[in-house]
């Protein structure tokens, strides 16, 4: 009996990590409930003994995709000389772009959350929240820290939409490379400003 409710939990974890990959990929309203469990090695007739309905799967896909998406970049600031820029360059880096099924959550379904029930919505609220308050720390403080979080988790979002969504390489990187230049922090700028010596 224990054997089985630790062999459903495997699937019912298995399942909703492909549908959190396949709805970054193509939306919550792209993969088919058939589709998600043949690519989880499970069979269709299966899926309602892990969900009640696809909002459902939909709303737990969504939570897991967020809560996947900070990790990266939490890794990515740890010990940094400049956690700031660290974490804009791993955002705004050609990997992520080329990557959404294991990117940032916010980007790939802001449109599907606008129009989603109000669980993925608070869902999805609460990643942009945790974003914002990840970049004030990051930031270091000060009176309009707030301000400028927001203004940059906006850019961040909105730079890697439009760099996923042309159709020119040479334009995508630009517009990744550019927003990241613009959003590091003054210390980081001038260092990158820096010319190398070479000795």
């Amino acid at each position: 009996m224990g054997h089985s409710r630790h062999e459903k939990a495997d699937s019912h974890r298995r399942i909703v990590k492909v549908a959190a990959r396949k709805m970054r990929e193509s939306g919550t309203e792209g993969p088919g409930v058939a589709e998600i469990m043949k690519a989880a090695g499970l069979t269709h007739g299966g899926f309602y003994k892990h969900f009640d309905s696809r909002d459902d799967l939909v709303a737990e896909a969504v939570e897991a995709a967020t809560a996947e998406g900070l990790e990266g970049f939490e890794e990515a600031t740890e010990g940094a000389a400049d956690p700031l820029a660290a974490f804009v360059d791993r955002y705004l880096s050609p990997g992520h772009r080329d990557d959404p099924g294991s990117g940032c959550a916010v980007v790939a379904l802001g449109a599907d959350a606008a129009r989603a029930d109000d669980r993925v919505r608070a869902v999805y609220r609460a990643q942009v929240e945790r974003y914002i308050a990840e970049l004030e720390e990051l930031m270091g403080g000060g009176a309009d820290v707030r301000r400028r979080a927001i203004a940059a988790v906006t850019s961040m979002v909105g730079a890697l939409l439009v760099a996923r969504a042309v159709d020119d390489a040479d334009l995508s990187d630009e517009i990744l490379g550019e927003v990241r230049a613009s959003l590091r922090s003054p210390a980081s700028r001038r260092r990158a400003a820096r010319p190398s010596r070479s000795r």
